[in-house]
C-alpha cells in the first residue's frame, strides 16, 4: 500500500549549509472535515508501516488499524466531501489555464491526477470500505480487538490459525483487504498535498511563551503548520478558528505535567488555505 505523504506530527530535516537541522512538524487543522483527512491520513502511513513488515504482531496491529480506518470512513458524508473536494481542486487549476507563468505539463498532471481519483473513488459502491463490513470473517474480529485481550486464541482460533500463515501470505490478505480502501487513501493524500504546498512558511516569535495572530477576514484557512526546534524541548498547544491563531509553548516538567512556558522561542509557521 502507498503511504500517506505527511504525518501530522513528524520530524522535518533541513540542510543549513554544511549541518542538517532537524524540526518537528505540528499540524492543526481548522475544521471537522480537515481533521477526518488527516486522521485518515495517519492510519494509513501508520497501515503502510506495519504491512510492510513480517511479524505476526505487526500484521495484527495492522489488521486493527484497518478496522480502525473502517470506523472513521463509517461517517455518512465523508466519501461526498472527498468527491467535491477533488471537483473544486480540479476547477480551480483549470482556472490558472491562462496564465502564463504556470507550466501546463505539471497542471495538466495534477488535474490528471485529480480525474483519476475522482473517478476510482466514485466507481466504489457505498461508503469506502463498505465490502469488508460483508466480510464475516473480518466482523468476527473487529467485533473483539475492543475487548481486552478479546483476540486470544480461545476466543478467535481462526484469527489464531492465520497468524500462523507465512508473513507473505498474511502480507497478501492484507493487501487484499486494504484494496478497498486505497482510492480514498490516494484522494486524501493527493488533497492534503495540494493544500499543504498552498501555505508559505514564516518565521515568528512566542513572547514570553505565547503567540497570537489574527486572521484576515474573507479568507478560509484550512491546516496551520508549525515547525518548532526540538532542542527548545518546548510543546506547542494550537488553538484555531476563523478570526485568530493562538500558540502557547508549554515544557514537560520531570513528574510528565505540562506547565506553560514563560520564554521567548522562536518557530516557523504556515497557513493554509
Amino acid at each position: 500500500m502507498r503511504p500517506a505523504l505527511v504525518c501530522p506530527v513528524q520530524i522535518e530535516a533541513y540542510d543549513v549549509g554544511s549541518e542538517t537541522l532537524a524540526l518537528i512538524l505540528y499540524e492543526y487543522p481548522f475544521n471537522e472535515r480537515i481533521r477526518t483527512y488527516l486522521r485518515l491520513e495517519h492510519l494509513f502511513l501508520r497501515l503502510a508501516q506495519l504491512a510492510a513488515r513480517d511479524s505476526t504482531i505487526d500484521h495484527h496491529y495492522a489488521l486493527t488499524t484497518i478496522f480502525e480506518v473502517m470506523d472513521v470512513a463509517a461517517r455518512a458524508d465523508l466519501k461526498s466531501d472527498v468527491l467535491k473536494d477533488l471537483d473544486k481542486q480540479k476547477h480551480v487549476l483549470n482556472g490558472y489555464r491562462n496564465n502564463p507563468a504556470i507550466a501546463l505539463g505539471v497542471l495538466d498532471q495534477i488535474t490528471g491526477q485529480l480525474e483519476h481519483c475522482f473517478a476510482q473513488l466514485n466507481s466504489l459502491p457505498g461508503k469506502a470500505g463498505q465490502s469488508l463490513t460483508e466480510n464475516d470473517w473480518l466482523s468476527s474480529i473487529r467485533s473483539r480487538v475492543g475487548i481486552p485481550g478479546g483476540t486470544c486464541e480461545f476466543d478467535l482460533p481462526a484469527y489464531f490459525a492465520w497468524q500462523h500463515h507465512a508473513s507473505d501470505a498474511r502480507r497478501a490478505d492484507l493487501q487484499r483487504w486494504t484494496a478497498p480502501l486505497l482510492p480514498l487513501a490516494e484522494s486524501i493524500a493527493l488533497l492534503l498535498k495540494l493544500l499543504r504546498d498552498s501555505g508559505s512558511s514564516q518565521k515568528v516569535m512566542a513572547t514570553s511563551g505565547k503567540y497570537e495572530q489574527n486572521l484576515p477576514q474573507g479568507r478560509t484557512y484550512q491546516i496551520l503548520r508549525l515547525r518548532i526546534d526540538p532542542a527548545l524541548a518546548l510543546i506547542p498547544e494550537i488553538s484555531c478558528n476563523r478570526l485568530i491563531v493562538t500558540v502557547r509553548l508549554m515544557r514537560q516538567q520531570a513528574d510528565d505535567r505540562l506547565q506553560a512556558s514563560g520564554e521567548d522561542a522562536g518557530f516557523e509557521l504556515s497557513l493554509c488555505a
